[in-house]
């Protein structure tokens, strides 16, 4: 992929106009591939009055309708798929937890690809051949596991294939084995680090150096709280099955400042979460991708329900996208006011007393909906602190959100751990009632 003389890629080493150039040819591609082999492709975009070569220009992608989730699962399993069968080398699928499941397949090539942009974006957050990679994302049907593995594998690294749960042993293998870089979720290594501390070993003082973290939002007070009690650099990948997997944007070591996409691979738009209108660089909205070179199963304008902005390249000329900041369908409207997991893990995570793990519990009061954090105590919080501290969580959510909420401080390790995508959010209210 890369050689000793020169650490970036071909596609890295891309100059503005080559890459804008780059993405029309392959996006023009990508059109026509999904418009010749996918049914649903081809009504959807007949039904909105475009064809492939209406695409002139990448402004002319605004165009061209929307894919959501609702249409992969409509056509579950096979049915996006722009390949026979017998070509597809690999099948991922979502938990289907919130309805019908998500299948995506890949082609050799496909999985090829795959694998060079999760060791471009592994090499970009400080993983250098030789690492010993400690891999503690799921296995199996999610991609996680699996994307990062092979990429490790193909930045040259040495993979150690934890995946998730046994937190004791997670600590054991990474004692012993030493490796340098974790890919895991920012939950599971808060998860983690209590686990250290739990056998009395200082995480600051393992052979870690850099975390590449990535699933779900996480916030820089997060990122703050991991580096300083690990000692490492902590940097944020993002993917998602539909589009690939991990390895769509990758922030680097260097800048600590976004995400770039790798945009010679999946173009990206912002666009307004409510009317779909296309937003100037610059302004927050939610996350679109188009995919350029994907074979198996291309996405046009697929909409990731992800809100962020993008910005100008920095230490890539890839264009960044900020940290997300939260997903349009998880945010909470709490009597009028807009609220995310994002903004209450800022508050918790700054309170003297409260340990980094928290979750919102949504309940019905007469006609009214309710919330309240529950945060789990430190250890050695006696009960002043801990009362303190839900003075603290109920004042500082009123005056930087602006709406009224309950705290309860809880015991530690009392709230529902998990080895994926932790479960910020509970709802209580009686169905159909939002």
């Amino acid at each position: 992929m890369t050689d000793a003389a020169d650490p970036l890629d071909a596609g890295e080493r891309l100059g503005t106009e080559e890459l804008r150039a780059l993405q029309l040819e392959r996006l023009r591609a990508s059109l026509r591939h999904a418009y010749e082999h996918v049914p649903f492709y081809r009504e959807s975009f007949d039904k909105a009055g475009v064809r492939p070569e209406d695409c002139r220009t990448l402004a002319d992608l605004a165009r061209f309708p929307f894919t959501t989730k609702a249409d992969l699962r409509a056509n579950y399993p096979y049915g996006m798929f722009a390949v026979p069968r017998e070509r597809i080398r690999r099948l991922h699928a979502s938990s289907g937890t919130t309805g019908q499941p998500t299948v995506v397949g890949y082609t050799d090539r496909d999985l090829s690809v795959w694998a060079d942009l999760v060791a471009r974006s592994l090499r970009a957050a400080g993983g250098r051949p030789g690492d010993v990679v400690h891999v503690a994302y799921g296995y199996g049907l999610f991609t996680g596991g699996l994307g990062a593995h092979y990429g490790a594998e193909r930045l040259g690294c040495t993979v150690v294939p934890a995946s998730g749960g046994m937190t004791a042993r997670q600590v054991r293998l990474i004692l012993d084995l030493e490796p340098s870089v974790i890919m895991v979720t920012p939950s599971y290594m808060l998860t983690l680090l209590d686990e250290f501390e739990r056998q009395g070993v200082d995480p600051r003082g393992t052979s870690l150096r850099v975390g590449v973290f990535g699933a779900e939002p996480w916030t820089e007070p997060m990122r703050r709280e991991i580096e300083e009690r690990f000692a490492i650099d902590a940097v944020d990948i993002y993917g998602l099955s539909e589009v690939i997997g991990p390895g769509v944007a990758q922030e680097c070591v260097e800048t600590k400042d976004g995400l770039h996409v790798w945009e010679d691979h999946f173009y990206p738009e912002i666009v307004d979460p409510v009317t779909g209108e296309v937003l100037p660089e610059g302004e927050r909205g939610e996350l679109v991708f188009t995919s350029l070179t994907k074979e198996a199963m291309p996405v046009v304008r697929y909409r990731t329900r992800d809100l962020t902005r993008l910005l100008p390249g920095t230490a890539r000329v890839f264009r960044r996208m900020e940290k997300i900041t939260g997903r349009s369908d998880d945010m909470v409207i709490l009597r009028g006011v807009n609220l995310f997991p994002t903004q209450i893990e800022e508050i918790v995570l700054r309170t003297p007393g409260v340990a980094p793990h928290f979750q919102l519990r949504l309940t019905r009061e007469g006609r009214l909906d309710a919330l309240t954090v529950r945060a789990e105590a430190r250890p050695d919080a006696p009960p002043e602190v801990r009362e303190a501290a839900a003075r603290s969580i109920v004042a500082a959510v009123k005056d930087g959100i602006g709406v009224s909420v309950r705290a309860e401080i809880v015991e530690p390790e009392s709230l529902e751990r998990s080895v994926g995508k932790i479960r910020r959010i509970v709802d209580l209210r009686p169905r159909g009632d939002g």
